[in-house]
């Protein structure tokens, strides 16, 4: 088990709504009824300025995912992409202290889902995005970071925006 604190996972997930953020109003352009993305990333909010890591948090990125996935279906790439960053900003409170490459995901997934749906609707925003994302993270976010596994393979081109994310995060070895 990992050494992991409250206020670490409340750091975490800040940087996670700061990350997600900018996405959200693709949702409310291509999605305007669907306001599960936007209770995500407020409820991730409220966690990360102090508020309990309940069920209710967990559930809201549930229907994050939820929102993603009906998006997709819809042919709405952009917007799952950004529903998808908000569920994972609801996720980051949920990171668990476990040696895992997959637990990567819960501290940069919003990051890279967030670039991808900004990606999409402007070529040149994917890099610009992951670039801010590294400057969103001040110095507690690489610190977790660093006791996790190098972020895993595949994943798309998402997976390779969280891996550029995350190479630029832990200093060089």
């Amino acid at each position: 088990m990992l050494p992991l604190s409250l206020s670490e996972l409340r750091e975490v997930a800040a940087f996670a709504v700061a990350c997600a953020q900018p996405a959200l109003p693709i949702v409310g352009r291509d999605r305007p009824d669907d306001g599960r993305p936007h209770a995500a990333v407020e409820a991730a909010r409220a966690f990360a300025e102090g508020g309990e890591r309940v069920r209710a948090l967990r559930d809201t990125a549930w229907a994050a995912h939820r929102s993603a996935q009906e998006a997709r279906d819809a042919g709405q790439a952009a917007a799952s992409e950004a529903a998808r960053a908000a569920g994972h900003a609801a996720g980051a409170a949920f990171l668990h202290p476990l040696a895992d490459a997959t637990q990567v995901r819960h501290i940069l997934g919003a990051a890279a889902h967030a670039a991808r749906a900004l990606e999409l609707a402007d070529p040149d925003e994917g890099e610009a995005h992951i670039a801010r994302a590294r400057d969103l993270a001040g110095p507690v976010v690489p610190e977790v970071l660093r006791r996790y596994p190098a972020a895993p393979p595949g994943g798309g081109r998402v997976g390779e925006l969280m891996r550029r994310l995350d190479a630029s995060l832990r200093p060089p070895t």
